[in-house]
């Protein structure tokens, strides 16, 4: 393969690498936020969020990598995804704007009810609206190259709503099972029983989200039913199964650290299974990794610095989980 090929392969696993792992870290705190509209009283929502409280800020680190990519290897999809979701992604950012403010301020608060209400809804509405992104992306967007040509609710449709919901769920089964790893007593008991629960409405959105998905486009269906696509699609739905089995046991059989694990596991193989349902495009239909590439100058200046900066966020990520690692209780935290 030449420079011209595999340089957007490289960024297309750095935004991949940068969106995955955002997805996984901010999702539990997400899953918290989620979770805490069921909390039983402020001595729960207290420990739930000092479970979090020292790790959560450095999560969006990843959020931002991601769109910075995005953004300066492949500026044409990011002209398209920014015009075509850009009530969502707003929302998203305001939801995830009263989520942080709601985080700091309510320790400090007299009166924590508006701030609860705030880190709740903010959560799921933050959830929701990935979601909805993550849906819209899979349907395609309407566009003529660079050009986004499509209306300002083209997001909006059943698959995505669908996909939203689906992440909601998906949010707060990691949350739940963060809470099962990191707390004990009563609230790891309701936690179990949160993580049942919701293991059954993550299986059954996945279900749904994976037989609407092939009819969404032809080429989807060819690649999920056609021989021998089907061959090399076949090991997701597998590991799903698999993921979710194992998952379920370790919830059955009060284990504290598999349930998060394997909640991990859970979402690595969707976001393959998404991720290999529309590949080589970066934005289906049209758009591929090739086409929306921006110069391999650029994208070899820039790989120098991201060659410098990525072992610092890996290091500084690592650190952080370590230094905080086991239970937590109600009175430690940073605040």
């Amino acid at each position: 393969m030449s420079l011209l090929e595999i340089l957007p392969l490289l960024w297309f696993g750095v935004i991949g690498l940068g969106v995955f792992m955002y997805v996984l870290l901010d999702g539990f705190v997400l899953g918290i936020g989620i979770l805490s509209g069921v909390a039983h009283g402020e001595h729960e929502r207290d420990v739930m969020m000092n479970s979090v409280a020292p790790i959560w800020d450095g999560n969006e680190t990843w959020l931002v990598l991601g769109g910075t990519a995005l953004l300066a290897a492949f500026p044409p999809a990011y002209t398209v995804l920014l015009p075509a979701l850009y009530l969502p992604l707003s929302l998203m950012l305001i939801a995830l704007i009263f989520r942080g403010v709601a985080f700091e301020f309510r320790f400090k608060a007299e009166r924590k009810l508006g701030w609860n209400l705030a880190f709740n809804l903010g959560s799921i509405v933050a959830a929701f609206c990935q979601g909805v992104t993550l849906g819209a992306i899979v349907q395609g967007i309407n566009a003529d190259g660079a050009q986004y040509v499509g209306g300002a609710f083209d997001w909006l449709s059943g698959f995505t709503l669908l996909t939203g919901l689906a992440l909601v769920a998906g949010y707060a089964l990691l949350g739940a099972t963060w809470v099962v790893m990191k707390t004990s007593g009563m609230l790891q008991q309701r936690a179990f029983g949160w993580s049942r629960v919701l293991l059954s409405a993550v299986i059954v959105f996945m279900a749904l989200v994976s037989l609407y998905v092939p009819f969404l486009d032809g080429d989807y269906a060819q690649r999920w039913f056609g021989f021998p696509h089907m061959l090399l699609m076949a090991p997701f739905p597998i590991a799903t199964v698999a993921v979710s089995y194992f998952l379920y046991r370790s919830v059955a059989r009060r284990h504290e650290y598999w349930p998060f694990l394997l909640s991990l596991g859970m979402f690595a193989v969707g976001y393959g299974g998404l991720a290999a349902s529309f590949w080589p495009h970066i934005i289906p239909p049209n758009l591929t990794i090739w086409n929306a590439a921006s110069p391999p100058e650029t994208q070899i200046f820039l790989g120098v610095g991201l060659a410098i900066l990525l072992p610092f966020i890996l290091f500084y990520t690592g650190w952080s989980y370590w230094v905080f690692r086991g239970k937590v209780t109600r009175d430690m935290g940073y605040h």
